[in-house]
């Protein structure tokens, strides 16, 4: 028999309860939630040290280098699938790179070590350190088409939203489902040249971002965040990340792929690719063995940010995992002093 630590705040002593040993290849344990969100603690406590300094590549190495040193600690044999670059590129966490002690699931791995990395530089709101974990093989591959396009709402509207609707028609369902009026729905946009004519379309609230869009799908699947509905063009690895946790907060994400030109819509449709194919969540993330963690680097609507103070830090995350659907926000207070005695993480 082994024993594991409860679900509590990460440095809380924990209830050990016994339980029969993983067989290899084992869907993923509840617990690994816990540690997941550890690794997206580091990253964002790294990063918070760059707030306001205006260097984005800085702040991005030094998360980066923080959540590889925690990530190879986490019981799971992990591939990354969603990742920050190509292995000659290195140090980023890339497509490709085994994470994870090894001895644990078989398990897919997308990571933003900053999503957000110019709100960072600039100090600006909602930047957060994200990282997600599914069964292995159940992450949508988009072989290098880097762009999508996007609708994510909650579960109120979800079985009545379509991408290729017009946008009006979205509004009305979701101020429907809602039971207030389309005047009420808050949309959140990248703002961006490309969205010019669907900003004119919208005739609801809108919520212009400069970046971040994982945070923005998030905030418009969860209740209380005050958005209702993201639309627009963004990341596909972004959009592969909101997919793990809309599969634990429920809602939809519907995405259809958006080549930037037409030697990458080559390359899709020699990959397989049906290019007018609108992808699901499910699409996105096939097993409900996911998890999500992310951990605030600036403040903002979805979570406070990194609060410094002398010889500690506290740090405010979000963790989720499909399966049972259970959310949690964990806030942690971190001593510094002791960290440096068994971390290779610099914090100061």
């Amino acid at each position: 028999m082994t024993e594991h630590e409860t679900d509590g705040i990460p440095g809380q002593p924990g209830v050990t309860v016994s339980e029969p040993p993983q067989p290899p290849g084992q869907a993923p344990d509840r617990n690994l939630a816990m540690e997941l969100v550890r690794v997206t603690e580091a990253g964002a406590m790294a990063a918070a040290r760059w707030v306001g300094r205006g260097d984005k590549n800085g702040a991005d190495g030094a998360a980066v280098h923080a959540m590889r040193m925690l990530i190879n600690t986490v019981s799971m044999d992990g591939v990354v699938v969603i990742g920050e670059g190509e292995k000659d590129h290195a140090p980023m966490l890339f497509n490709g790179e085994e994470v994870g002690d090894g001895s644990g699931p078989a398990c897919d791995v997308a990571v933003d070590p900053i999503d957000g990395t110019r709100l960072t530089a600039n100090g600006m709101p909602n930047a957060i350190s994200v990282l997600a974990v599914s069964a292995r093989g159940s992450m949508y591959d988009p072989s290098a088409v880097f762009y999508m396009r996007k609708l994510v709402t909650g579960p109120a509207a979800a079985d009545v939203v379509d991408l290729e609707a017009p946008v009006a028609h979205n509004i009305a369902q979701i101020a429907k489902a809602k039971a207030c009026s389309r005047h009420d729905v808050t949309v959140v946009i990248l703002d961006r040249p490309r969205h010019a004519e669907l900003i004119s379309e919208v005739g609801a609230r809108i919520q212009l971002i400069t970046d971040g869009d994982v945070a923005g799908a998030i905030m418009a699947a969860r209740d209380g965040t005050g958005v209702d509905l993201l639309l627009g063009t963004g990341g596909t690895p972004e959009g592969i990340i909101a997919a793990c946790a809309i599969k634990c907060l429920g809602g939809t994400i519907q995405g259809r792929l958006a080549p930037r030109d037409d030697a990458e819509r080559e390359k899709a449709v020699a990959a397989g690719h049906d290019l007018s194919r609108v992808l699901t969540t499910d699409d996105l993330v096939a097993s409900e063995d996911a998890f999500f963690a992310a951990t605030g680097i600036t403040d903002g609507e979805l979570l406070a940010g990194v609060r410094y103070r002398a010889g500690g830090a506290t740090s405010h995350s979000l963790v989720m995992r499909a399966r049972s659907g259970t959310i949690r926000t964990i806030t942690s207070e971190h001593q510094l002093w002791k960290l440096r005695a068994y971390s290779s993480v610099n914090f100061d």
